[in-house]
């Protein structure tokens, strides 16, 4: 069932999965329980094969439990009492519903990366949040080197003033990208520099300013204070939390700390070139009910792409 599944999703968007079988009816409706005068009933009985193949399959892609729970229940409601043809219809209308179950629990992770592109009469400021070892400054790089391909000037911001390697490895991507770099001395205000970095960015006409954090452990409440108060500050337009998606259940846990200290409005999940599988993109999604923005997927600046669910299905069922 998994492998049909896959071999269905292989290389495509969700419009051209429409396009290439116009029988896969992904109307959450048309899922729920229908009243007919024959035919087969769906039971939970034949659900519970079904379920068991998929939470393995899952646990595997790293989905956290609670993401599953919450796939379990939409597949149970949708399905259970339903009436079919035939018992035969059975098997494929509950991979029909597996498959929309997926894709509801993705829509919310559908983050329309063009707004970043959109003409604005004042800088786009966005500031990334993270613990440290997620990929958070080379994150900046990339997104950095992928607003520059598609026109746009960027201000980065060197707002992690913790560790004066952190001011330097952002500087050394800013010189390579040939973008703006703000700086202070290593142990200043971080607020200050994120604030220059938005006056300089006022000033000068540039589109985007992207403002680099230390990498706070979510436990630790100073260090969250600081960062409430550079979103005081300079009032990002956006806040993208980094996550390594190799953590599993922790990155779970850290993107509901910082959502809860200072909200997050989408995120980019690093590593998934190192054998992830993608079930982070699942759970994340399924904790805070925020979006996907980008996935790194290499070294190079290039190896970033904007979040595509067919892309991390294929991954998660390969």
């Amino acid at each position: 069932m998994f492998k049909t599944l896959r071999d269905k999703l292989l290389g495509a968007s969700k419009q051209a999965e429409k396009e290439l079988d116009p029988q896969l009816n992904l109307d959450y409706e048309s899922f729920r329980p229908e009243e007919r005068d024959s035919g087969a009933v769906i039971r939970e009985s034949h659900l519970e094969n079904v379920l068991w193949e998929m939470e393995l399959a899952l646990l595997q892609s790293d989905v956290a439990m609670e993401a599953l729970e919450e796939m379990k229940e939409i597949i149970k409601k949708r399905l259970i009492g339903l009436r079919v043809e035939n018992k035969a219809a059975i098997a494929p209308t509950i991979e029909k519903a597996l498959k929309a179950s997926l894709v509801e629990l993705l829509s919310k992770s559908e983050f329309d990366s063009n707004i970043l592109l959109e003409k604005r009469d004042s800088p786009l400021i966005i500031a990334f949040v993270g613990v440290n070892g997620t990929g958070k400054t080379t994150t900046i790089a990339r997104i950095t080197h992928w607003l520059k391909e598609n026109g746009k000037s960027v201000v980065m911001a060197a707002a992690d003033t913790f560790r004066a390697g952190a001011i330097e490895q952002l500087e050394l991507h800013a010189n390579r990208l040939g973008c703006k770099f703000i700086k202070h001395q290593a142990g200043g205000d971080p607020a200050a520099v994120a604030f220059d970095a938005v006056e300089h960015a006022k000033a000068k006409h540039r589109d985007i300013v992207l403002i680099d954090t230390a990498g706070r452990m979510q436990t630790n409440s100073n260090l969250m204070d600081e960062m409430k108060k550079i979103k005081r500050v300079a009032k990002p337009d956006l806040i993208f939390f980094v996550g390594d998606s190799l953590a599993g259940n922790d990155a779970v846990d850290q993107a509901k700390k910082f959502h809860e200290a200072v909200g997050i409005d989408a995120v980019v999940l690093t590593k998934l070139d190192v054998d992830a599988k993608g079930g982070a993109a699942l759970s994340i999604t399924s904790a805070i009910g925020k979006p996907i923005a980008f996935v790194g997927i290499g070294q190079e600046y290039e190896d970033i792409m904007p979040f595509d669910s067919a892309w991390i299905v294929e991954r998660i069922f390969a």
